[in-house]
């Protein structure tokens, strides 16, 4: 009963529009004088829980995506999606899907990618005739590769908290990235034929040269990570850290950063990181609560009852974390249940690394769902339509995403291929 209360608190607190921090950290005080444990007890696992060295990951990627997106890469990026993709059924649409990829890789934000990519490419795709509905969907969809390819603070954020390696879980988001952009590239082509939309003319290799050549700093931004693991030259940590001194870098290189978007570089890293860790610490000492009431097991328990086959277990985690991600914002939503739902899926036998891609791209989809829907309120504003047109006009987007989701669930050898051929398995 006590569990139920606590959890009834925070829940409370929440709807009430207390901040994540406060509303965690008040339900968690209430436990420790309930049960008469010395409050020192719990700062002492706020103050453990950040004190890593792999926590100094999640304020170096921060800092380098606000450093490329100072370089105003983006209408580089779109030049070469245009230029490799442009003439597929769709066009535009196709380009930006396929920018969104490149984009992830800089920013490794759905929400960074939505409001970039979209202020370009929403009135560009409006301006040759796409439906503005379409043009805000198609760019919030194809923001849902942005936490997988790295840099990912989501995925950072998960490993720290569930105990994985970050290295493993860098490499894991790698291929359902890739698999993502497929189902929704696909189901553009058929969308687009359907509808009549238009495209562009193949580009002559010449015109694609330029192009890559133009992007190539934004696909060598996730590659430097990738590379820089893979062969052991520098630690997750170090790779983000490289990942900073890689962005300064452009920054002189392309002359375009004024000193004044450095500092708004740096001053969003730290706001960001304060808000990001402020909420590791507290949920750490939530979670050990839950740890301490049992509740991992009995959660594990009740999916047993409905089927002890690890497929269908995961299918059920899955579904509660889509139900969840409508009511609660993504990041927010990752901290509190990662360290209560790892022990669950490891009671299964589910390959932590496995489950921390589903899960953070399963909590990512209700960034584009109503009721909370962030993404849709962004690329609504930028398309200028109706709340109403852009829960519409996304509706079809979910056979995609469903479908990539779908597929992740089932083969965890598209999350777990890289990280085995590289680490062992």
């Amino acid at each position: 009963m006590l569990t139920l209360a606590i959890i009834g608190l925070l829940l409370v607190l929440l709807f009430l529009g207390l901040p994540l921090v406060f509303a965690i950290g008040s339900a968690s005080m209430v436990y420790y004088y309930a049960v008469d444990i010395n409050l020192a007890l719990m700062t002492q696992r706020m103050t453990a829980s950040i004190n890593s060295f792999l926590i100094l990951a999640i304020p170096f990627f921060f800092l380098a995506g606000e450093l490329m997106n100072a370089c105003k890469l983006t209408d580089r990026i779109i030049a070469m999606a245009k230029a490799l993709v442009g003439h597929i059924h769709g066009g535009l649409a196709q380009v930006n899907i396929f920018a969104s990829l490149i984009f992830s890789g800089m920013s490794g934000s759905p929400t960074a990618d939505t409001t970039a990519l979209g202020s370009v490419l929403i009135p560009a795709m409006k301006k040759e005739g796409y439906p503005a509905p379409f043009s805000a969907a198609v760019t919030v969809a194809s923001s849902m590769v942005g936490p997988m390819i790295p840099p990912s603070v989501a995925l950072v954020i998960y490993g720290t908290l569930a105990n994985v390696s970050i290295g493993r879980l860098l490499l894991a988001g790698i291929l359902p990235g890739f698999v993502i952009i497929a189902t929704q590239m696909l189901f553009t082509y058929f969308y687009a034929r359907a509808n009549d939309m238009p495209r562009y003319q193949r580009a002559t290799l010449p015109e694609v040269v330029t192009a890559i050549k133009g992007g190539g700093p934004a696909i060598l931004f996730p590659v430097i990570i990738v590379a820089g693991i893979l062969f052991g030259i520098f630690s997750p940590t170090e790779a983000a850290a490289v990942a900073v001194l890689y962005g300064l870098v452009l920054t002189l290189v392309y002359r375009n950063v004024r000193l004044v978007e450095v500092w708004y570089a740096f001053r969003n890293t730290a706001l960001g990181t304060a808000r990001i860790l402020s909420i590791i610490a507290v949920a750490s000492a939530f979670s050990w609560i839950m740890v301490r009431e049992q509740v991992p097991l009995t959660i594990a328990n009740a999916i047993a009852t409905v089927s002890e086959n690890p497929v269908i277990a995961l299918f059920v985690i899955v579904g509660m974390l889509l139900v969840v991600g409508l009511l609660m914002v993504a990041s927010s939503a990752e901290i509190v249940l990662t360290p209560i739902l790892v022990p669950v899926v490891l009671e299964f036998g589910i390959d932590p690394v496995h489950f921390g891609v589903l899960m953070v791209f399963s909590l990512i989809i209700g960034g584009a769902t109503p009721p909370v829907g962030v993404l849709m309120f962004i690329a609504q504003d930028i398309a200028r339509i109706s709340h109403g047109q852009m829960v519409r006009a996304m509706l079809p987007f979910y056979v995609p995403l469903f479908l990539a989701l779908t597929l992740l669930v089932l083969f965890p050898g598209i999350s777990l291929f890289l990280p085995n051929l590289v680490f062992g398995g």
